[in-house]
């Protein structure tokens, strides 16, 4: 065996093509069943997180990929499954330097994990800080103001108003404002 390989147990990150990752791990996931390797290859996993998405005025938490195109695998790094990941259709390759594929750390795969559980879904706000916003809602209801601050925990934006001939902060739910 080469220094390539590392037969402990490590996660690796896999980049796939975007928009396949639940597919690529399925595939694998059958494959491990299919071949067997149920000693090799032990975990695959798509990192997703909770987000608030407003849509036509209606909030939704829907489950977002916290990285588009990868999927991690625990496995032992050995020809076989190398063979078998790297060989599952929607699979571009490893990630690593070169054709080495470099373990992820157990620090990150712990925040990954973390990140993953968090029970409380961040708000995902489609406006970016500068942008300029109409208010629709609320006792400032037809004032226009520029972001200056977003809070995606609380799903808040400060928006500045001008009024009295000076900007104020005014906090308002990302529901209250629309775009220009």
């Amino acid at each position: 065996m080469s220094n390539r390989y590392d037969s402990t147990r490590k996660w690796y990150a896999i980049h796939t093509y975007s928009g396949y990752e639940e597919k690529v791990a399925d595939s694998i996931r059958q494959r491990i069943n299919a071949v067997d390797m149920a000693d090799k290859i032990f975990d695959v996993m798509v990192p997703k997180e909770k987000q608030i998405q407003i849509k036509n005025g209606k909030r939704k938490v829907v489950e977002a990929k916290i990285f588009q195109g990868y999927v991690l695998v625990e496995m032992k790094l050995t020809d076989e499954t190398w063979y078998i990941v790297r060989n599952t259709p929607g699979v571009t390759g490893f990630v690593g330097s070169g054709t080495e594929p470099t373990p992820v750390f157990d620090a990150e795969i712990a925040k990954i994990k973390k990140r993953m559980g968090v029970e409380d879904p961040k708000h995902h706000i489609d406006y970016a800080e500068g942008e300029v916003v109409s208010i629709t809602d609320g006792p400032f209801k037809g004032f226009d103001g520029a972001i200056s601050e977003i809070d995606t925990q609380k799903g808040k934006i400060k928006v500045m108003v001008s009024m009295f001939g000076r900007d104020t902060p005014v906090e308002l739910d990302a529901l209250q404002v629309k775009k220009v």
